[in-house]
């Protein structure tokens, strides 16, 4: 069975090694930068839809670009 990629999930740690940074710069981006939300699946454990942070990616990139 092939996993939908449009329906792909990611951690912190996974966004934390996409961009190079820490895991507290990834909640900073979601309360400063309008990073998409995480999914929270149990107390302890949030996800993000990945197709979601690569549309936040897109827009980030447009506006450096307008810029």
């Amino acid at each position: 069975m092939l996993t939908d990629p449009a329906r792909m999930y990611v951690s912190v740690s996974f966004l934390a090694k996409r961009y190079q940074v820490s895991r507290e710069t990834i909640y900073k981006y979601m309360k400063e930068h309008n990073f998409p939300k995480q999914y929270k699946l149990t107390p302890g454990s949030a996800r993000w839809l990945l197709s979601e942070v690569e549309e936040w990616e897109m827009t980030r990139m447009q506006k450096n670009v307008a810029a």
